[in-house]
């Protein structure tokens, strides 16, 4: 068995990339992931992307926000200070509404920044992790798993094929900006 973790398909065109796309799947080469500098339209649909859980945990984020500042403003005006102020009642319902939406989106938009860094692995101090740094600049880069798929010659002539303007074998999973 080889050192080699992944085999690097890189065009410098996205339609090319998506023939590729194409060319693999017709043999049965699963494809581990794909890195643009860019959005393609239609490419999560081309390599089975599940759809995104987020708006869950925003959901989620948003009644935990709505729960928590109308706690706070139930507790402090009705339960633990009650005021009579000109004989209006100690729990004024609409008057919560206003610092209740605040505290739900204050709550919603930290929680989703949270759940952004947490979702992709950008802690402090982390090195970016690339699998080839012109993915980030002009190329289309198609990643293989090499141990999965183990006809590395099918995969490289496809690649090729398909309008690959070089492949290359990663002994190593990442490659860093360093």
């Amino acid at each position: 068995m080889s050192n080699t973790k992944y085999i690097l398909g890189s065009f410098a065109d996205p339609d090319e990339m998506m023939h590729g796309i194409d060319k693999l799947q017709a043999n049965n080469i699963s494809i581990y992931d794909c890195f643009t500098p860019m959005p393609i339209h239609g490419i999560e649909a081309k390599l089975g992307v599940k759809p995104s859980r987020l708006p869950i945990a925003a959901f989620i984020f948003g009644i935990t926000g709505t729960i928590l500042g109308f706690s706070l403003l139930f507790y402090t005006m009705a339960y633990d200070w009650p005021m009579n102020i000109g004989g209006k009642p100690s729990m004024p319902l609409p008057n919560f509404v206003p610092v209740t939406f605040e505290v739900t989106i204050l709550i919603c938009a930290l929680g989703m920044v949270a759940t952004f860094f947490f979702r992709n692995h950008l802690f402090p101090g982390r090195a970016p992790r690339v699998m080839d740094l012109r993915a980030t600049d002009d190329r289309f880069i198609i990643a293989i798993d090499a141990n999965e798929n183990t006809d590395h010659g099918l995969i490289d002539n496809l690649l090729k094929e398909a309008g690959a303007v070089e492949v290359k074998y990663n002994e190593r999973k990442y490659v860093s900006y360093e």
